[in-house]
């Protein structure tokens, strides 16, 4: 027998000692602070890791990790900072943030309120079996697995039904000033629209508005079948963030048990906004009004999500607060660019009364012509032309210098325009039937 033959193997031992270890989590150590951002040195952490900050004077939090740069992770905490000092140790988790589901949890949020980590905040004492966890930053369909859009989603608004038909599966952007009805529209959406579940995301509303919309402006029947998640102003700008994310996941859950969803987040503004804060903390450059490159890289990455697949479907609504003209504005820019809609809100027809202040010519559809008949088609494009045509000579009526007889299509939007104005204007708690709609406007355009 050979020498070698007799020397006994040490990987035995190895394994009892390794067994008998006692394993340390790596940890790192805060090295600045910096309004919202924290900086701290600590290796091994990926970008989107959640890491949990123990300070020896108490305060505790969690941060994720945003940026990493020589050696240093930059974190945005979830949560107040105040509290902190350069003594608190930075623990990395090895998680990222992920919503609870499952069939009893999926039944359980409908008509539950969350905060932007996916958190109860209406009854935090009720809880819920828990799965399985999914990630908040899904990825969209591949376009080559998406159904084609070919049925319509009728709202109950006479406006968008016969003039800008929406269809399952389709984005539209809200958009519109301040004060012009934006939240309004999205209530009177979950009120009449036919879908199966809806998810509402309110990022950076007044603390006060979400109680409104909650008990008066969404109504108890209403909120029986959504979920909404809620990241008012004063929370940090990850939570706003996250709120959108934490909702677009919800809907990709019930989508793919075959549901039909309707997505409703306000705002993409206030959604941007805590994007540039994030970015302009982490280092980025600020670039057009001082949103970094990073803003207009995750918006088509969030609004593609909401897309059919070959179970259900995910239709979205997107409100954008437009400042100035929507040209100048460069997330109403990149949003409209990325959507399948907008519907423009005009203040002017908001302080006449006018409800929903859509302003119909300026506002439009890209896959209504996929959905409707021929003869809707034709009205619609007939009720538009007297549209625009009173537009163009309602100065010449009102000096007096408009001679009747001489223009048809003028003559026709005059007898014509105080029964279109009814017909697009509707009290919130009114719903019109579709076919009920599509035969007013098929008498009004005849």
């Amino acid at each position: 027998m050979s020498d070698a033959a007799q020397i006994p193997s040490p990987m035995p031992r190895l394994r009892a000692a390794i067994a008998q270890c006692r394993t340390r989590v790596m940890r790192g150590r805060i090295v600045r602070i910096s309004g919202t951002m924290i900086e701290a040195r600590i290796d091994g952490v990926r970008v989107g890791e959640l890491c949990r900050l123990r300070d020896p004077y108490g305060a505790q939090i969690e941060a994720e990790v945003v940026g990493i740069n020589d050696g240093r992770a930059f974190l945005t905490p979830i949560g107040s900072i105040a509290g902190l000092s350069s003594l608190a140790e930075v623990e990395p988790s090895e998680r990222r943030l992920g919503v609870p589901v499952g069939m009893a949890v999926g039944m359980a949020l409908l008509g539950r309120v969350l905060d932007g980590l996916g958190r109860v905040l209406d009854r935090p004492d009720d809880g819920w079996p828990v799965e399985a966890t999914i990630s908040i930053d899904g990825a969209p369909p591949p376009p080559l697995s998406r159904p084609p859009v070919s049925r319509l989603l009728p709202l109950g608004c006479r406006a968008i039904d016969g003039l800008m038909t929406c269809a399952e599966g389709q984005r539209i952007g809200i958009f519109g000033p301040a004060g012009a009805g934006k939240s309004r529209l999205i209530a009177r959406i979950v009120q009449h629209a036919a879908a199966d579940v809806f998810v509402v995301a309110l990022v950076g509303e007044r603390g006060r508005e979400v109680g409104e919309f909650l008990e008066h402006t969404l109504g108890r029947t209403a909120r029986a079948r959504a979920v909404v998640v809620a990241a008012t102003s004063d929370r940090p700008a990850l939570e706003r963030v996250k709120a959108a994310q934490v909702a677009t996941a919800i809907a990709e859950w019930f989508r793919d048990r075959g549901k039909r969803v309707v997505l409703l987040v306000d705002s993409l503004t206030r959604l941007a906004r805590a994007w540039r804060e994030i970015g302009l903390a982490a280092g980025e450059p600020p670039t057009r009004r001082g949103y970094p490159p990073s803003v207009f890289a995750a918006l088509p990455q969030l609004l593609e999500r909401a897309a059919p697949n070959q179970s259900g479907t995910i239709t979205g609504f997107y409100t954008v607060l437009a400042e100035g003209e929507l040209a100048s504005d460069p997330i109403a820019e990149e949003v409209k660019s990325i959507l399948d809609g907008h519907l423009i809100l005009s203040s002017k027809l908001a302080e006449a009364g006018h409800y929903p202040a859509i302003d119909v010519l300026a506002s439009g559809s890209r896959v209504m012509d996929r959905v409707v008949d021929r003869t809707q088609r034709e009205a619609a494009i007939h009720l538009r032309r007297l549209l625009a045509r009173h537009d163009e000579i309602e100065l010449l009526v009102r000096i007096g210098e408009y001679q009747a007889g001489n223009d048809p299509l003028a003559d026709e939007a005059l007898r014509k325009i105080e029964a279109i104005r009814a017909f697009l204007r509707e009290t919130e708690d009114q719903a019109t039937p579709y076919a009920v709609m599509l035969r007013r406007m098929r008498e009004l355009a005849a």
